[in-house]
């Protein structure tokens, strides 16, 4: 399964220093973190995980696999990108490839880099993104809904099922709200809205990236930032570019002493791997045994036969039922035999929602 999380922002704002530093991090941690470059813009990296290691431990297996995420560093954005602007048509067409947007903002002041509007303004610029990408949603709502109308009017079931809901994300458009805060009745609108690829739809994550300073706490531009992830129900990651840029030279013996020396418990990459991932929906359940423990991603209420599918389309056809552990219940007692033996191995059918955590073995017919 492939979800790409795009890494989005102006010039000049830290986009391209956060991509090579998520790059460079992976390729020194091949060992634990794998990373492959797929295009010279777009990286698959491991999901950072303890749970993993501690399966691993339990299971005694010879190979840890993590789970994966690709981020995608996006051309650049200029004022009129909408209409065509600089690499607009580009960076447009690259933003609905992607499921989720990473939005890095500017939260530090450096006379020696210039902003290209000559004034530090996260929120300036977070709207300059969003409304360039407004004005397209818009264009290309308009165009749609004129001749979806006459299909509604001859009775087409499609038509009349997904028009109330253009027309609804058009108004929200128009009044200055992105498409994602839009209020949906149920799975079947949210489907059909995602179906309709507006950009302004995406889920959005905001990347203060801040001096080397305030890395730890942030600071108050990165609190507005933060207060505006909050009232679009967004998320937000603090993180310092030129910190992670330092860091990703390093092993991780030197890592563990320079993130302690400034007074972090872990690499703000680490953090916006996991809130990417989060963002997507995504869960992550465990495969373990002699071989290899592995973590395969899902989104959000999967259930088990199309779990077991990302493993191998067989196992989903010819699913029987799944061998299911917590997490928790799975380290705590020692693995499957003594989950087992505590009754804590349940045999779970084709309804089962998957839970995050879950350690799981598959039964099927071949």
């Amino acid at each position: 399964m492939g979800f790409q999380c795009g890494i989005v922002g102006l010039p000049n704002v830290g986009k391209s220093t956060l991509f090579n530093a998520l790059t460079k991090t992976a390729a020194a941690q091949a060992a634990n973190y794998p990373f492959c470059t797929i295009e010279p813009n777009t990286g698959e990296v491991a999901v950072p995980d303890p749970r993993l290691y501690a399966i691993r431990e339990v299971a005694q297996s010879k190979e840890v696999i993590p789970t994966r995420i690709t981020f995608v560093d996006i051309a650049g954005l200029v004022r009129g990108a909408s209409k065509g602007e600089g690499l607009g048509n580009q960076f447009l067409a690259n933003i609905r490839e992607v499921d989720a947007i990473a939005h890095v903002l500017r939260c530090f002041e450096d006379d020696d880099i210039t902003h290209v509007d000559g004034a530090i303004d996260p929120l300036a610029d977070a709207e300059t993104v969003e409304t360039e990408l407004m004005v397209a949603d818009m264009e290309s709502l308009e165009r749609r809904i004129a001749p979806l109308k006459k299909k509604a009017t001859t009775g087409d079931k499609e038509a009349k099922a997904v028009l109330p809901l253009m027309e609804a994300a058009l108004a929200l458009l128009q009044d200055g709200k992105p498409v994602r805060m839009l209020d949906v009745a149920d799975a079947e609108e949210a489907k059909l809205l995602m179906g309709l690829n507006l950009l302004t739809s995406k889920p959005v994550l905001y990347v203060c990236n801040v001096d080397e300073a305030s890395a730890a706490e942030g600071n108050a531009l990165s609190r507005k930032v933060e207060e505006r992830a909050r009232q679009e129900g967004a998320s937000a990651v603090v993180i310092s570019a030129a910190i992670e840029a330092e860091i990703s030279q390093l092993d991780n013996e030197e890592q563990a002493e320079f993130l302690e020396t400034i007074g972090l418990e872990e690499p703000g990459l680490d953090r916006l791997i996991r809130a990417g991932y989060e963002l997507l929906d995504l869960i992550t359940y465990f495969t373990a045994g002699p071989k290899e423990t592995r973590a395969w991603t899902i989104t959000q209420g999967t259930k088990a036969p199309g779990a077991a599918g990302v493993i191998h389309t067989d196992f989903e056809r010819g699913f029987i039922r799944a061998q299911t552990i917590g997490y928790d219940d799975y380290v705590t007692l020692g693995g499957e035999n003594a989950a087992k033996d505590a009754g804590k191995a349940r045999d779970e059918g084709k309804e089962y929602i998957v839970k995050d955590g879950d350690v799981l073995l598959f039964k099927f017919n071949t």
